[in-house]
């Protein structure tokens, strides 16, 4: 499974990609925004430092607009993946820019239809939005496992690019489903390396080494 993370944060993107845990990037409106930069500007410095795709949103609502930023975002590097919303416009955009060569990236899906239909319009990758659902009491997970059935029924090429994940068990119950992708802020990645066990086992460990009396440097 892939590892997206989901920041506009260059320092943080850098530090992670430098442990090869980073296999592309997801940006949006609200990340921009807290990064404080120009979406141009910092899209292109994410684009020099990660080599997968990075995800660049439009904010047009009308297939004419959103195509015209889509070609502008996609000029900014050859990895990038215009995000289209997922809506009946979004996905006459996804179409279009698909049919032109342009990785798209079809988010704010929330149902196995709305899945279905992207992956018909062209969809590079479809995001599903896991805990948004759990959020309003229903089974995020239970969208991913439909989903990739669906594909695998049929066949799509669309990756499913699990979004809004929180937790290490939403990673762990997205690579059991078989999601292609999660993306995930880096705080959550990070985290994937804890457990109280290990830091109990090694606090012990520290304990019984300073017991002997000895150094290894």
């Amino acid at each position: 499974m892939k590892f997206f993370v989901d920041t506009a944060d260059v320092e943080a993107i850098a530090e992670l990609n430098d442990l090869g845990m980073v296999d592309g990037v997801t940006t949006n409106p609200s990340l921009i925004l807290k990064s404080g930069r120009n979406i141009l500007e910092v899209t292109r410095e994410i684009c020099s430092i990660v080599s997968g795709p990075v995800s660049a949103e439009v904010v047009a609502l009308k297939a004419d607009e959103m195509i015209a930023e889509g070609r502008k975002l996609a000029a900014i590097a050859p990895n990038i993946a215009v995000k289209v919303p997922l809506t009946w416009d979004g996905l006459k955009t996804c179409k279009t820019l698909s049919s032109e060569g342009f990785m798209v990236n079809v988010t704010l899906c929330f149902s196995a239809n709305q899945a279905l239909i992207a992956a018909k319009a062209g969809a590079t990758f479809i995001s599903p939005f896991v805990g948004r659902l759990d959020d309003i009491n229903l089974d995020g997970m239970e969208l991913i496992a439909d989903i990739r059935t669906i594909y695998d029924n049929y066949d799509f090429s669309t990756q499913i690019l699990a979004a809004s994940i929180r937790s290490a068990n939403h990673v762990t119950e997205c690579a059991r489903i078989g999601a292609d992708v999660i993306t995930a802020p880096p705080a959550v990645i990070k985290g994937l390396a804890g457990h109280v066990l290990t830091d109990k086992g090694l606090d012990q460990f520290m304990k019984d080494w300073a017991k002997t009396g000895q150094k290894i440097l």
